[in-house]
Order: C-alpha cells, then sequence, then structure tokens
C-alpha cells in the first residue's frame, strides 16, 4: 500500500519503519518540514514531504501527533480526499502531560471522536493503545499463543477490514471495539491501555467495561489523571506499573 504518515515521534517513526519493511510505501511529514526528517527518511527509506503532500496518492493516512497538534494542522487538509482513503487516528490526549486544556475534547471525553470532528473526516482509532517499544520488538506470527492484540474503533467498516489486515501483518491480533463512540475503551485510563495483552484478554477486559460511557467516564478520568502524575515524576514506575496490571 502507498501510506502517508503525519508525525515522526516514537509511534510514527516506529510504523514507517515497519511499514516500509513490510513492503509499504512511506510517505512521511511533520510540522518542521521535509528538512526535518532527511536523517530519518534516509534510514529507514522513507520520502520527507510536507504535511500537504503526504496526503497525496494514499491508501492510508496515519495521524500521529500529540493532540494538541490536530489544532494546527492546515485547515481543510483533508477535504479533497478521496472516500475510500484510510485516515487512522493514533494519539491520546494527556490533558496535564502534555496536551493542556481542549475544552471542546474535555466536554465529550471520547478523544478520538473529537479528533474526526476536527479533521472532518472518518477516522479509526489505533496503535494508541500500544507502546511504541512493544510496536517494534513485540509483533508475532498469527496464531501464536500470547500475540498481543490491538483495540480498533471507526465507524466505517471496510476502513477497519483494511486496518485489520495491515495490524496483522505487523504482528498483532486487532479486536474490534466497535464505534468510534466506543473508542474510549482504548484510550489512557482504562484497563486495556497498553497492556501487552493477549486477544481472550482484551476481549475480556473490554466487555467488563459495559457500552455506556457515562457508567465508566468517572473512572477512567481519575485513572488517566493518577498515571499522568505518576508519569511527569516517575516514567520508569509508571511502566512497571502498567506490568503488574498484566499479571493481576
Amino acid at each position: 500500500m502507498n501510506i502517508g504518515i503525519i508525525g515522526s515521534g516514537e509511534m510514527g517513526s516506529a510504523l514507517a519503519s515497519k511499514c516500509i519493511k513490510l513492503g509499504h510505501t512511506v510517505s512521511i511529514a511533520n510540522s518542521r518540514g521535509p528538512a526535518s526528517l532527511k536523517q530519518l527518511a534516509g534510514e529507514i527509506g522513507a520520502e520527507a514531504v510536507s504535511v500537504e503532500e503526504v496526503i497525496k496518492n494514499k491508501e492510508v493516512i496515519i495521524v500521529s501527533i500529540p493532540q494538541k497538534n490536530v489544532l494546527y494542522l492546515p485547515k481543510k487538509l483533508f477535504q479533497q480526499l478521496p472516500g475510500d482513503v484510510v485516515v487512522i487516528e493514533t494519539g491520546n490526549y494527556y490533558p496535564t502531560l502534555r496536551d493542556g486544556d481542549i475544552p471542546a475534547l474535555v466536554k465529550s471525553g471520547i478523544d478520538s471522536l473529537w479528533v474526526q470532528e476536527q479533521l472532518g473526516v472518518p477516522v479509526v482509532k489505533v496503535f494508541n493503545s500500544i507502546l511504541a517499544t512493544s510496536l517494534k520488538d513485540m509483533g508475532r506470527p498469527k496464531a501464536e499463543k500470547n500475540r498481543i492484540a490491538l483495540a480498533v474503533s471507526g465507524n466505517n467498516t471496510k476502513a477497519k477490514e483494511v486496518v485489520f489486515k495491515l495490524v496483522d501483518e505487523l504482528g498483532f491480533d486487532a479486536f474490534d471495539i466497535g464505534t468510534i463512540a466506543q473508542s474510549w475503551k482504548q484510550q489512557p485510563g482504562t484497563s486495556i491501555y497498553c497492556r501487552d495483552i493477549n486477544l481472550d484478554e482484551l476481549k475480556k477486559r473490554a466487555d467488563a467495561m459495559g457500552t455506556a460511557w457515562s457508567d465508566m467516564r468517572e473512572v477512567i478520568m481519575a485513572k488517566r489523571k493518577a498515571d499522568e502524575a505518576l508519569m511527569k515524576v516517575d516514567y520508569p514506575a509508571y511502566l512497571r506499573s502498567l506490568h503488574n496490571y498484566i499479571l493481576s
């Protein structure tokens, strides 16, 4: 596939590298321009382009930037995008750690629903609930017993089918959470966020959350706030807490 990636942080770079190794053609862009990506692009075999160019003639576009930076993407960037192009959103909202207060996002509480509204196109949420290190190093062959599962949500069935195939190629099992309105289940603060768990365990935890965001919002928001506070002062301790949660 011809894939465009907006964002050159850990996740964007990891996805670019892995997709190229799978034989896909990848263009990558960031807010600083193609010159800033020359070294990375050369190392992994990607094409460094502008944000406006990265969406042209693509089958899949991956938006992998901090939530606060979604607001600074060029207005109407996706307006002329063909309807069959799959747009993936990998972000997470960290209000106290990185992104600050975004009132509309705080009001809805569902990260990717807000992103979808900002971009003006349907998005598929995936790759937000795995650490970049796990994405790079922990992919496994299909049907391996402890293959990590990734949550996927979105409104377009055909787009999700494309994403399921890509997730599988990357070495992970895909689990369909539901519509983008259900994507809160894979946000920071939930029991499946950044836990390297298999498909059966992910399904069990997702089912345990139910379907009503209103029932879980207070608990998830409190957990996200506590996790952000821990990340600020002791990130290794936060990573250990994820591991302990997996084993519990």
